[in-house]
């Protein structure tokens, strides 16, 4: 799997940076810091990536970066 888009924002609720990655259903995780929920989430879209394999499912192609303009 190439780039994924990351969404990483706080939560005020949860006191935490959530890092979400909107291609794969379900694939987030959080962090007390930016930093971590970034790191967080690299091994939740591995352990995604693993199961969707197992389980025989298609892994989306990566769409990559967003754009502001």
């Amino acid at each position: 799997m190439g780039e994924c888009l990351v969404i990483t924002y706080w939560n005020e609720e949860d006191r935490a940076f959530i890092a979400e990655v909107p291609e794969l259903p379900g694939c987030a995780a959080d962090g007390a810091t930016y930093q971590e929920a970034l790191a967080n989430v690299e091994v939740v879209i591995q352990e995604w990536t693993e199961t969707a394999k197992e389980l025989g499912r298609p892994i989306p192609e990566a769409k990559g970066r967003a754009v502001s303009v």
